[in-house]
């Protein structure tokens, strides 16, 4: 008895193993890491359209695009505030095509070593100028944008009509930004806000860094976008021209008010009255 039971157990064990190996034998693979990559989506940040190496990025220039991480690479730049943050401003070293991946190896960033050597033109200088959130168009000038520098400044000389106190005229006329804020400075990362001057970096000539930095002492500076086709007709033939306060407001054009004259009494005897104004 006691042995036969030891059979039926011994064939109940066996069923149940082979049962296991059926049941394991069945089951696929688990997948490997390579696989897994493979199938594991991100958004990742690519050119919105054709952009020409040496150029600024801006954030209208990036967009993104659903991709594998095995096809978006390593070196791929995740979309997020930040990413879009710290490649702003940053030079392309290679040409990107629309839709192509932007890699941290094909930019240089605004702080790494060599960038404003790399950014500069030959020839060229860089230039720096404090700017508020008004005169620096509240936020909306990016690297690679072209602009004017307009200098405004009052004249303390009461001698002067008061239309003539005060006066603007254009310093430079389209140049390019190459960087905002403290970006150029090593070891300040884009984000960041201590210590943060707001001043926007010019590429200008030798001759206007030389007009920049007596106009700096002068007055105020402001900054005018120009548009993408910055390019106008009458760029090259206009000349610099002051606008005073009374081409502003005529209201300061007259020196005196009309009401405001002097009336003069010349008596001529006892009945004899002339009146001047004058």
């Amino acid at each position: 008895m006691i042995l036969r039971l030891a059979v039926f157990a011994l064939m109940a064990m066996g069923l149940l193993g082979f049962g296991t190996v059926a049941w394991i034998s069945t089951r696929p693979p688990p997948p490997d890491a390579a696989t897994v990559a493979a199938a594991t989506r991100v958004l990742v940040l690519v050119a919105a359209h054709a952009v020409t190496a040496g150029n600024l990025l801006k954030p209208e220039d990036l967009a993104a695009k659903s991709m594998t991480t095995a096809d978006a690479g390593d070196d791929a730049s995740i979309d997020t505030p930040d990413a879009r943050h710290a490649l702003a401003g940053a030079m392309v070293r290679e040409s990107l095509d629309v839709g192509e991946v932007v890699k941290l190896k094909d930019v240089m960033r605004p702080g790494d070593h060599g960038f404003l050597a790399a950014v500069l033109r030959p020839g060229m200088v860089a230039v720096s100028v404090g700017v508020d959130a008004i005169t620096g168009t509240a936020g909306l000038i990016w690297p690679g944008d072209r602009v004017d520098l307009i200098l405004t400044q009052a004249i303390s000389d009461p001698s002067l009509p008061i239309g003539h106190r005060i006066a603007a005229e254009t310093v430079l006329s389209d140049v390019r930004v190459i960087a905002i804020d403290q970006q150029l400075m090593q070891g300040v990362s884009p984000g960041s806000t201590e210590n943060k001057a707001p001043t926007v970096t010019m590429e200008v000539t030798s001759a206007q860094a030389e007009l920049v930095s007596v106009a700096t002492r002068i007055g105020k500076l402001s900054l005018a976008v120009r548009s993408a086709d910055h390019t106008r007709p009458d760029d090259k033939t206009a000349q610099p021209r002051t606008v005073w306060a009374s081409d502003v407001s005529p209201a300061l054009g007259a020196d005196v008010a009309e009401g405001a004259k002097t009336a003069l009494h010349v008596f001529r005897g006892s009945a004899d009255e002339k009146e001047d104004r004058f």
